[in-house]
């Protein structure tokens, strides 16, 4: 099906982007044979690895590709969790190191325009600079702005600010043909035909490979404050959550977690957790432009948290106690990853949170394991853990036949997610592990119309093959 790369190939690819921006040696690749994903089973060798320093050499790699059928892998940082930058046929990965320019920062517009190898911390301090804002924080800071779009990352503050697709406004795309096109622009508003932008955010580099991007910025709010609130239980927890919303409190992030991956995050970066008591907590930060608009939230909703059976309610009032909060919450994946296969994003209507978490645990007592579960609350995007170890005490323990359990646990989750009504994947995308799956939650009318666009835009399928479904 795709052509093996031979020397004569090779040399093809040093004249179009130097043998310094070329890896051949297979011990150099091997960081480019997979994501973050913790199963080995899937990680696959590229055949080459290509850093292009612009547009032009992105086109004329793939202008080759396509002539001579070679599949193309697309790769930002690689911080992905389902083998979504695999390259899954081999061929070649195209990595965006050397793309890493913020060309502009308009104040006026309020827009930044990239390249999609610049990751978020180079992001947020350049514009931080400038006094401004780019809300989205799906949680790992090395992720690249090109990586972010192709699968359309989320975050915790998306309950308030919105997912990545809300922010971009343009991108330049390389086509599977080498064809550059600029799509969208520095405008807030366009009914001009189909969406092709949208359409290209979340692909997941099926479609066209970014190469620029244009993105939305905001000033950023006066005040932010964090509350942890502790619960016995996670139902009241969840419950509180929707009466935030119909109270009108519009908080920036609402995150639900369990005691047991608290603890084991504490002991990871030494850092304590406010509070100690409870076994279900709500984080939940809030912003606005002055200290009295934020008291009267702050007010409001220790209110309803409390008439929902909270413990208590702790603010951390000043940066330093956010920065611990967040801390421990962003780090949960760390603490747990070395011991874990695989961690679902399975997103179900808010309200639904509570029941879908409490079956998630009978699946755990049923299989004698450990499912730790936390997430966004405000949004429904839940993540479980399916571990091959589990933590007692402190000490570290081999689950029992986890090999066996692993299919079995997997699928039992993905049909929870449908019995309440969900989705596959809220933000992580579907990539390579996930497609087993896309049918059960999608129909496969719509499956069938995404393989059409599919060869529209690649009818050689060289860009990430083998991603989101099956030609």
């Amino acid at each position: 099906m795709y052509k093996k790369i031979d020397e004569k190939i090779i040399k093809e690819l040093i004249c179009i982007v130097g043998e310094e921006n070329l890896i051949a040696d297979r011990d150099k690749m091997v960081d480019y044979s997979h994501d973050e994903l913790a199963l080995k089973e899937i990680r696959k060798l590229p055949e080459i690895v290509i850093k292009p320093k612009n547009e032009k050499e992105v086109s004329e790699a793939i202008k080759l590709c396509s002539k001579e059928t070679i599949p193309l892998t697309p790769r930002g940082a690689g911080t992905g969790l389902c083998g979504g930058c695999v390259p899954v046929y081999g061929g070649i990965v195209m990595s965006f190191d050397n793309m890493n320019r913020i060309i502009d920062i308009d104040q006026d517009n309020l827009m930044v325009t990239l390249e999609a190898g610049v990751n978020l911390v180079d992001l947020y301090k350049a514009i931080g600079k400038k006094g401004l804002f780019f809300p989205p924080h799906p949680g790992d800071e090395s992720a690249t702005v090109g990586g972010l779009i192709a699968t359309n990352a989320g975050g915790a503050r998306a309950v308030k600010y919105g997912v990545v697709r809300d922010f971009v406004k343009g991108i330049e795309v390389v086509l599977p043909d080498g064809e550059i096109v600029n799509i969208g622009g520095k405008f807030m508003k366009n009914s001009s035909g189909y969406s092709l932008l949208h359409l290209l955010v979340g692909s997941e580099g099926t479609l066209g490979i970014i190469t620029k991007a244009v993105l939305n910025l905001l000033v950023p709010p006066q005040v932010m404050y964090t509350l942890v609130v502790p619960y016995n239980n996670l139902t009241d927890a969840i419950r509180t959550v929707p009466l935030l919303i119909q109270n009108k409190i519009r908080p920036v992030a609402v995150e639900f977690m369990e005691q047991g991956p608290v603890k084991i995050t504490e002991d990871l970066l030494q850092k304590k957790w406010p509070c100690q008591e409870g076994s279900a907590y709500l984080m939940i930060i809030v912003d606005a432009a002055s200290e009295e608009e934020i008291m009267k939230s702050l007010e409001t909703i220790g209110q309803i948290c409390l008439d929902n059976n909270a413990i208590d309610v702790f603010v951390a009032d000043n940066k330093q106690k956010q920065e611990n909060v967040l801390n421990i919450r962003s780090q949960m994946y760390e603490a747990l990853k070395n011991y874990m296969l695989e961690i679902l994003d399975v997103t179900v209507p808010r309200a639904e949170i509570a029941a879908f978490v409490t079956d998630v645990h009978r699946v755990e007592e049923e299989f004698k394991t450990w499912l730790p579960t936390y997430g966004h609350a405000a949004d429904g995007n839940v993540h479980t853990h399916i571990m091959k170890y589990k933590c007692e005490k402190g000490s570290w323990t081999e689950i029992e036949d986890w090999q066996e359990k692993y299919p079995l646990i997997r699928r039992k989750i993905h049909l929870l997610g449908k019995k309440y009504h969900g989705i596959v994947s809220g933000e992580h995308g579907i990539g390579l592990v996930k497609k087993e799956y896309l049918n059960l939650f999608v129909q496969e009318r719509q499956i069938e119309m995404m393989r059409q666009i599919k060869k529209l835009f690649d009818p050689h399928n060289i860009l990430n093959p083998g991603k989101i479904f099956d030609l």
